[in-house]
């Protein structure tokens, strides 16, 4: 029985030895571990942010009537060039009944008062030739007289102007005659003819005729979201991107920032503008989409490593690579960095050019010798 136990106990150390031996032999026998390498280059790094939004004119003025009435003629369509005070369209006015009738009831009024004062002017003057009244009372019935006319003509005027919207006398002032209040390129004509418009007043905007602003002078206009705007300041450089145009930037300057955000689809935004450096030899559309590259910081013509390459101590959060010394020996070497464009990052100090640098992804030597 004892026998049996030494010989069993015999057979599980044998086989316990050669198990391990045969593990052994295999990690030996193993491929060993294959770095590959990289080398620092010189780049031109753009630390920057974005932000989406559409190009706009700097100044859009919207052209409202200053008298209700209806379209009737439109001089002017998109695209149009025009000047301060050159007409854009005629409007038929379609008088109100009550104000017709006020305006009618008022030279009825001023009318009487006329003749009454035409008769009083005759009586006072046969008194003044028979010397009953002095001429100071006669001069006071011919002012009376004179009053009286003046009121009856501004009674019939403010009539024709409530009836057609104009009266004799006004020519170019007239209310019916609308006309651009500044000079710039027509963008917009949102009515027809015989559209009914509405003039402009204190409880009402009115309806807009025409959109008139000067292409010349554009702006970026967008949005920023609340994490990234605190990494931007006013006069930073922005590069503007077209849609509509490919493959050309338009440089712009950051001119304002929203001390107020807004909640959209639930994340904060900050509006921002800058203005276009406009080229003389592409026209600019208001309205296109485009996007906009905010340059943070940039470094040129500056030795930089790729950004997966740095590695950070455990303990003191510094950076450092491997750099290789020998046939696939590697050497820690402290670094110290700049800024960073998310693929490569700046090396102020710790490298130079030529230095292989250990990447970090082994491979098989037979993969390492195809490369």
């Amino acid at each position: 029985m004892k026998k049996s136990v030494t010989i069993i106990i015999l057979l599980v150390i044998v086989l316990a030895f050669g198990g391990s031996m045969y593990y052994l032999y295999q990690k030996n026998a193993e491929n060993p571990v294959v770095y590959e390498t990289d080398v620092p280059s010189k780049q031109t790094i753009i630390k920057k942010t974005m932000a989406t939004g559409s190009i706009l004119p700097l100044e859009e003025v919207l052209i409202k009537p200053n008298i209700s009435g209806v379209i009737e003629e439109i001089y002017v369509e998109g695209g149009d060039f025009v000047k301060s005070g050159d007409l854009l369209c005629k409007i038929k006015v379609v008088p109100n009944l009550n104000a017709l009738n006020d305006a009618r009831n008022t030279i009825d009024g001023a009318k009487i008062g006329v003749d009454d004062q035409v008769r009083n002017l005759k009586r006072q003057k046969v008194l003044f030739e028979k010397g009953v009244i002095s001429q100071v009372d006669l001069e006071r019935a011919q002012v009376s007289h004179d009053q009286a006319k003046q009121s009856y003509t501004a009674a019939r005027k403010r009539y024709d102007i409530v009836k057609t919207g104009t009266t004799a006398g006004f020519g170019k002032e007239a209310n019916t005659l609308i006309r651009a209040t500044v000079s710039g390129m027509v963008l917009d004509v949102p009515v027809e003819v015989g559209n009914q418009v509405i003039e402009a007043n204190n409880f009402n905007e009115g309806t807009t005729i025409a959109a008139i602003a000067d292409v010349e002078r554009m702006i970026f206009e967008g949005k920023i979201d609340e994490s990234e705007v605190g990494k931007i300041k006013e006069d930073l450089p922005l590069q503007i991107t077209v849609g509509a145009l490919e493959n050309i930037i338009f440089n712009a300057v950051l001119d304002y920032i929203a001390p107020k955000g807004k909640e959209e689809n639930g994340a904060i935004q900050f509006e921002i503008k800058g203005t276009l450096q406009k080229q003389d030899s592409i026209f600019i559309r208001a309205g296109l989409s485009a996007n906009a590259s905010i340059i943070l910081a940039k470094a040129d013509s500056v030795l930089a490593v790729k950004e997966a390459l740095v590695q950070f101590d455990v303990k003191t959060k510094k950076p450092f690579v491997e750099i290789e010394t020998g046939e696939q020996e590697f050497e820690r070497r402290d670094i110290e960095i700049g800024i960073s464009d998310g693929i490569h990052v700046e090396i102020k100090s710790g490298i130079v050019e030529g230095d292989k640098i250990k990447v970090w992804n082994e491979v098989k030597p037979d993969e390492f010798a195809q490369n």
